[in-house]
């Protein structure tokens, strides 16, 4: 199946220009025009193409030069440029290539060509944004028993020295012990009728470690209830935001995650709880997060 994308085209020549947007259009594309170097920087300023396609030799800006300052912006410094040219001097290929292009076409144009490359180039783009995704699901799942919003849990060992401690876990120590030992646990630790209900776990014939779990006296139901819905840790955690009304770049900075990471924990809970909008998963968590009656 081809890959539809958003192209840049960028050339001074109507003949040219008439040619791609034809046979791009048919290919079911959406096109993006610039006639200079220059108005292809301007238009990048408010949009963000899947593929470029730049002639080298133009008047003004030319497309190395182009392609430069392209490359400098955050937002397209992974965007394939593909160069059409008619030199075949090696060395001009040489700068288009350290400029940062992908490939090149050379002129005259052969439109069969130029669909297949921009093809397969969308595709490559495709999988490395797909790996991009992943790699950072992997890299936040490694982070996420730390990081965790829902689970205050410690390791201590027989003297009292906390080994690990997740996030939530230190949050609580220091709002209910703001005075103790950073690396310790308080004096009268979890005594009976106290704010902080402490829960000690251990196995059998092992005294050297034990597992606590804290635990908010009276406290509302938090994203560790949603995991009854079927989600995982972390996107009962994001579900527990949407809940509360935040936005994706909102839930991005409160769990410490890249914004689309979070949009793929969305993409996740919709299916997984045959959802299909903000509102209904909102819904959908806040049944299980009202308090009881």
């Amino acid at each position: 199946m081809t890959t539809a994308g958003r192209i840049l085209v960028v050339d001074d020549t109507p003949a040219n220009l008439s040619l791609l947007l034809d046979a791009l259009t048919e290919a079911h594309h959406e096109i993006l025009v610039a006639e200079s170097g220059r108005s292809a920087l301007s238009l990048l300023e408010h949009t963000t193409p899947d593929l470029v396609l730049m002639d080298l030799i133009m008047p003004g800006l030319d497309g190395v030069a182009t392609c430069r300052q392209l490359k400098t912006r955050p937002e397209c410094r992974d965007v394939p440029v593909i160069f059409m040219t008619a030199i075949e001097e090696p060395a001009q290929k040489l700068r288009a290539f350290e400029a940062g292009a992908v490939d090149y076409i050379t002129k005259p144009v052969y439109p069969p060509e130029v669909l297949a490359r921009v093809a397969a180039h969308l595709q490559i783009r495709l999988l490395q944004k797909s790996l991009a995704d992943e790699l950072a699901l992997r890299t936040e799942a490694e982070n996420q028993l730390s990081q965790s919003l829902d689970r205050a849990v410690i390791l201590a060992d027989s003297q009292g020295r906390i080994v690990f401690q997740t996030r939530l876990a230190a949050d609580l120590l220091y709002k209910h012990h703001p005075d103790r030992a950073a690396d310790r646990l308080p004096a009268a630790f979890g005594a009976e009728g106290a704010a902080l209900v402490v829960r000690r776990f251990a196995e059998r014939d092992r005294t050297d470690l034990q597992m606590l779990v804290l635990e908010e006296r009276g406290s509302p139901p938090g994203p560790a209830a949603l995991l009854a819905l079927g989600v995982t840790t972390r996107e009962a955690e994001v579900l527990y935001w949407i809940a509360q009304g935040k936005s994706n770049p909102d839930i991005a900075v409160i769990i410490g995650a890249n914004v689309r990471t979070v949009h793929k924990h969305v993409e996740h809970i919709f299916q997984k709880l045959g959802l299909e909008t903000r509102n209904a998963a909102m819904l959908a968590a806040l049944e299980v997060l009202r308090p009881a009656r």
